[in-house]
């Protein structure tokens, strides 16, 4: 039983931090139609910049609670730079063009954020520090959850309930789900469509940020690829849950997260990414919208 309850939190772990960069993938698809297949680049991002920053606080002998929090703040501030920089450059111009335009654009964008990060740091794996310090009171559970699952588990949840009560209770998330709905029309009513979309973008490369931090204190390295490998789970979890649907990627990020820990505890992990793959066509065979995804209505 042990194991199977190590093998869950492993699970809901992974899933915590495909669902921090799903919800990029979903926010954005939900407004303007568009895979931003940049987008996990954003993750690998947060993770370099945690790292610079990570390594520059403990020099100076920063308390271990400050410096994961200084860290994070910074991998956010910066990946969030760097995602109104991408859909200012490679997204707004093409916005009226032909829908293939922005989908070579954004993998073109993916390629290059690769190889600029590759030729500025390395290719090579670097070590990143554990920033999350050990809980005396999961001590009696260290063999079921560490202190770092736990910590990814906490800092993921908060910030898809945070996430989830701005877009349904203030106004710049009525103002997001309007434009979703109908940009012409939330024109009409006076919202600023083009700063909304810059918007969804910040937000969903400050969460994938978040994640990028987590992981690699969790993983102890990371290298450029981090984000290509991360973007395409967190891309099929979206797709699995309904992309466009922010439970929706919530939940294919759980899924896929415990598919792929049971099938690497009682199969092979040599197998999980099979066994995760299979569930997804399997769903979409039975469901084409995703678990939670709703049919698309044109409107006429």
């Amino acid at each position: 039983m042990d194991y199977f309850i190590e093998l869950l939190f492993s699970g809901l772990t992974r899933g915590s931090i495909y669902a921090l960069i799903a919800l990029g993938y979903t926010m954005v698809y939900g407004i303007i139609g568009l895979i931003n297949f940049a987008h996990g680049e954003m993750y690998m991002i947060g993770a370099f910049t945690g790292l610079i920053v990570a390594e520059i606080l403990l020099i100076y002998q920063f308390p271990l609670p400050a410096v994961f929090v200084l860290t994070a703040l910074a991998a956010v501030v910066w990946s969030s730079a760097y995602g109104y920089t991408v859909e200012r450059i490679a997204y707004r111009p093409l916005r009226k063009a032909p829908r293939l335009a922005p989908l070579i654009s954004a993998i073109g964008m993916s390629i290059f954020l690769q190889n600029y990060v590759q030729l500025v740091q390395t290719a090579d794996f670097l070590p990143f520090p554990s920033l999350i310090p050990e809980f005396a009171f999961l001590e009696p559970y260290a063999g079921v959850i560490g202190s770092t699952d736990a910590a990814i588990l906490v800092v993921s949840l908060l910030a898809m309930l945070l996430l989830s009560a701005m877009v349904k209770w203030t106004r710049i998330g009525k103002a997001m789900r309007a434009t979703a709905q109908d940009q012409k029309m939330a024109l009409l009513v006076g919202v600023n469509v083009d700063r909304i979309i810059s918007f969804t973008f910040v937000l969903g490369s400050g969460l994938a940020a978040i994640g990028g931090v987590l992981i690699a204190s969790h993983v102890g390295q990371i290298n450029v690829f981090i984000g290509f490998i991360a973007g395409i789970k967190a891309f099929t979890a979206a797709v699995l849950g309904g992309i466009g649907s922010i439970p929706g990627a919530v939940l294919g990020s759980y899924v896929l997260g415990l598919t792929e820990s049971l099938t690497t505890g009682y199969v092979s992990s040599d197998y999980e990414d099979v066994f995760a793959f299979a569930l997804l066509v399997l769903i979409l065979i039975f469901r084409p919208n995703g678990l939670l995804g709703k049919a698309s209505v044109d409107k006429v």
